[in-house]
């Protein structure tokens, strides 16, 4: 079984699910692949483990880097996972890009090289946000490339951050829109 809980946040609503016992989901209401991870029967309940994301939630809205992490089971592939790994060392206000994500990826699979492509994809398809944070991840050229939650979002999140965001710049056409 799976659960959920709501949160208002400054920047909207937020959804949240846990197996009861981890995070499981984390998505501003109407983002890009809401709940793509959540069973189509889930109950709403309060438990510690959405308690404690909604302490986190309010730190970071608050302008502060939250000194915990809720426990977190997000599912996805293996690659997904080794993704969602490399998202979590980023850290807060600051960015990195798909590619320097691939060539982590790629050092640590003893691979030649990695999609940035592929590692897009993982990235776009993260359903633990902010807590995992995508939205700190750009393009090599300082592209301000598409975010599930929408690119007004993402500006706002690195902001609220404090990213120096001074040679970023969001796209004027094609796919990252």
């Amino acid at each position: 079984m799976q659960y959920t809980s709501q949160y208002q946040s400054p920047l909207g609503g937020i959804t949240l699910a846990s197996d009861g016992e981890c995070l499981t989901g984390l998505w501003f209401d109407g983002q890009k692949y809401f709940a793509d991870t959540l069973e189509t029967e889930s109950e709403r309940k309060d438990l510690p483990v959405f308690r404690q994301a909604k302490r986190w939630l309010d730190e970071y809205f608050r302008g502060r880097e939250p000194g915990f992490t809720p426990p977190l089971r997000p599912a996805g592939s293996p690659f997904r996972l080794a993704v969602w790994e490399i998202l979590k060392q980023i850290p807060y206000g600051e960015v990195t890009t798909y590619g320097e994500i691939g060539r982590k990826l790629a050092e640590r699979r003893g691979a030649p090289a990695m999609s940035a492509q592929a590692v897009g994809g993982a990235v776009a398809h993260n359903p633990i946000s902010l807590i995992i944070p995508c939205h700190r991840v750009v393009g090599s050229n300082g592209s301000l490339t598409g975010y599930a939650g929408g690119l007004d979002k993402k500006i706002r999140l690195l902001s609220l951050e404090k990213a120096d965001t001074e040679s970023l710049f969001l796209p004027q056409k094609g796919t990252a829109l």
